[in-house]
């Protein structure tokens, strides 16, 4: 046995107060196998990695019980120099986000090589040399050009692909990965689950790999175990476990993907299965499902025609433009009142930039953008600001759309006291108080900031800001694609309510095609800037024509 932790508990201090975000936890990593942790955020999958690693803070962290046994020496009793004859020889890990791991100052080529320097003892030129091999090992094209890179000169999957580099370049035994996939294409996120199968293989490392997509971990797990709240609540062989889940907590993540077989009314959620005390809960499968909404006589909401984008390239001493990048390509598209429109492909193939387009966020090349008969690229700025209370968008990030110094209160009145929505403060005040419940908030939230609630409950905000001008079509730029996949179900749920309720139409951007399979009505397929296919949702994923589009189904992982 490679790796033993037996009985691990970690405590933080928060406002004078013990929280216990790892209460009691064992399990094993045999060599050469792979083990995947499984859990949403803050239920300890992160910390305990850390703990292995050694790098609990402290101050907040402790830990305050049980051992972390590597080859029978156990890493919670050794000194901080002692630690480090482990820490990227013996034992390595790759961190969810590798832009903010990555340093920018410094190129990929130097940052490997310090690793190599460090731990290995080699010299200059021989670090360098390996570097370059390092990458060709990962699949970068060119290694040694792309090694005099700096990390934003690559895309999200190079840079995930330079930190799997560094994390191997020392040979360790054990591999962490920590949500290695998370924020990345399905195309890109196959890619990397593959190396790292093939490296484990080749090099007989043991892997802990630490994810909330169980999809994922069905196709690279030997072994799987669940965390909720600090506590390990099932493990098991992952065929086992898949086949037969034992608690409803595992439960209630196999059921909350969206499926691509089929579309019920509502998503099911953890709660669903387990009550709030870990009780489980007789969950009644839902039956009926929602019904494509087929093109009738219905009027095109917004109509967009020959829309293009282009960005200036400069170069040169003065900044001069060289050439120009296309980012959207003579895109032809009709959104339907009452339907949502999904806008689905990889990162870079102009999705977002479509959709910046289409509000003016983000000024067209050429092209027209109608909203009913308003032709809105030809719109003057007062004229802009009136039509921009029936268009609003939704954010992939909503802290950073959140300004942290304004209550939610202050966020959702200021866009009513711009369009003069409600006749004085008290109104507004009243009319927020029933936007934060409708989207499942409390009003006592309202004088609370940002940085006081989770993911899910700030996007849940962000939904609820959109709402407060009253629109009738909204963009949702990637407003899911961070979140767990319970907190993902509660969201797409409360859309597809919203928009019962109010009539509302959407354009929903997402690279997640089992998510955009199941609330489009009609889905358009995007790459490298063109539109590639456009059809109902059902029969482009039961039939696809193009070969991108063949290509983006395929690299969905199937739970």
């Amino acid at each position: 046995m490679l790796l033993k932790v037996e009985d691990l508990c970690i405590d933080f201090d928060s406002a004078g107060s013990k929280i216990k975000a790892v209460d009691n936890v064992s399990f094993c990593i045999p060599k050469g196998k792979t083990v995947g942790l499984v859990g949403e955020s803050g239920s300890g999958k992160s910390v305990t990695s850390l703990a292995i690693m050694g790098l609990i803070p402290n101050p907040p962290g402790k830990i305050v019980g049980g051992k972390i046994l590597f080859e029978d020496k156990d890493l919670t009793k050794i000194s901080d120099d002692d630690y480090r004859k482990y820490r990227g020889n013996k034992i390595s890990m790759i961190f969810q986000e590798p832009m903010t791991s990555l340093n920018p100052v410094f190129t990929v080529g130097y940052q490997i090589s310090e690793v190599l320097k460090l731990h290995k003892g080699m010299n200059k030129k021989e670090a360098w040399e390996q570097s370059i091999e390092l990458l060709n090992q990962v699949g970068i094209p060119n290694p040694r050009e792309k090694i005099k890179s700096y990390p934003h000169e690559m895309s999200g999957g190079q840079k995930q692909r330079v930190m799997i580099a560094m994390a191997i370049g020392c040979e360790p035994e054990l591999l962490i990965a920590d949500e290695p996939t998370t924020a990345l294409d399905v195309t890109i996120q196959k890619q990397v689950l593959e190396l790292l199968q093939k490296l484990q293989q080749e090099r007989g490392m043991s892997m802990l790999f630490i994810t909330h997509d169980l999809g994922v971990i069905k196709q690279i797990a030997d072994d799987v175990l669940v965390m909720y709240k600090g506590k390990l609540v099932e493990e098991g062989k992952s065929s086992d476990l898949f086949k037969n889940p034992q608690h409803p907590y595992t439960k209630g993540l196999l059921k909350c993907r969206p499926p691509l077989d089929s579309r019920p009314l509502r998503l099911p959620t953890v709660s669903d299965f387990m009550g709030t005390n870990g009780e489980e809960k007789i969950f009644r499968v839902e039956t009926s499902e929602r019904a494509v909404k087929k093109n009738t006589t219905e009027d095109v909401l917004l109509k967009v025609e020959g829309l293009s984008k282009k960005f200036p390239i400069r170069g040169g001493i003065f900044g001069t433009v060289q050439n120009y990048f296309e980012a959207v390509k003579n895109v032809n598209l009709n959104v339907r009142r009452g339907r949502t429109l999904g806008l689905v492909g990889e990162s870079g193939s102009g999705k977002t930039t479509l959709g910046r387009s289409i509000l003016r966020l983000i000024e067209p090349t050429a092209g027209r953008v109608l909203y009913g008969d308003v032709d809105v690229t030809s719109l003057k700025s007062e004229e802009l600001r009136l039509i921009r209370r029936k268009m609003q968008i939704i954010f992939q990030d909503p802290y950073a759309s959140l300004n942290p110094r304004m209550t939610i209160g202050e966020a959702l009145l200021e866009p009513m006291k711009i369009h003069s929505i409600g006749a004085g403060y008290d109104e507004r005040v009243d009319r927020a108080a029933a936007l934060i419940k409708q989207v499942g908030l409390s009003p006592d939230h309202l004088t609370r900031y940002p940085h006081e609630f989770s993911g899910g409950q700030r996007q849940r905000i962000c939904i609820a800001r959109a709402l407060t001008v009253e629109p009738e079509f909204i963009i949702c730029d990637e407003c899911v694609s961070a979140l767990d996949v319970s907190i993902q179900a509660q969201i797409l749920n409360l859309l597809l309510d919203l928009q019962d309720k109010l009539n509302l139409t959407y354009v929903f951007i997402s690279h997640d095609l089992s998510v955009v399979k199941y609330i489009s009505d009609e889905v358009a397929v995007m790459y490298k800037g063109e539109i590639v296919e456009n059809n109902y949702s059902d029969e482009l994923y039961q039939k696809p024509e193009h070969s991108y589009t063949k290509k983006l189904l395929e690299a969905i992982p199937r739970a």
